[in-house]
């Protein structure tokens, strides 16, 4: 994932997170969280926030919705926010638009590199989305008319 633009990459399944976040980060916490997925990593990285932090919550990929403990947000000052883009595009078209953007801009400048898991053609549509079902997906697919 360096490859693709990422600053540092945790193994969660054989490094303690909260040990490597507080590295990482000098013991500052990091300032966002992005969490598509969930889980039982959801409260420790939350843990680990810096003071002002927001953890964006996005998606439940793990199929477990984390009970993160409120008073975490008091003590850090720390926002939970919720990205809806479906919702982000029907009520506010014009910022989702810029945003697509920007994130097109960072990819033409190269600041950005989505990994791409896999090409399929159209006709491999339902065993590109099985492979995603059955988690075989580790990026992005795409499917070619």
């Amino acid at each position: 994932m360096l490859e693709h633009g990422a600053d540092a990459i945790i193994d969660y399944t054989s490094e303690n997170l909260r040990e490597r976040i507080k590295a990482l980060t000098d013991g500052n916490g990091p300032d966002v969280i992005y969490d598509p997925v969930g889980g039982e990593y959801a409260e420790p990285a939350f843990h680990s926030i810096g003071w002002r932090g927001r953890y964006l919550v996005v998606g439940f990929a793990n199929g477990e919705i984390p009970k993160l403990p409120f008073n975490l947000a008091l003590l850090k000052g720390a926002s939970i926010v919720g990205v809806f883009w479906g919702q982000h595009i029907q009520r506010e078209p014009d910022l989702a638009s810029a945003a697509l953007q920007q994130i097109f801009g960072w990819i033409k400048d190269g600041r950005v590199r989505p990994h791409v898991t896999k090409r399929y053609a159209l006709e491999q549509t339902a065993a590109a989305l099985n492979d995603m079902a059955s988690r075989r997906v580790s990026g992005k697919i795409v499917i070619e008319p």
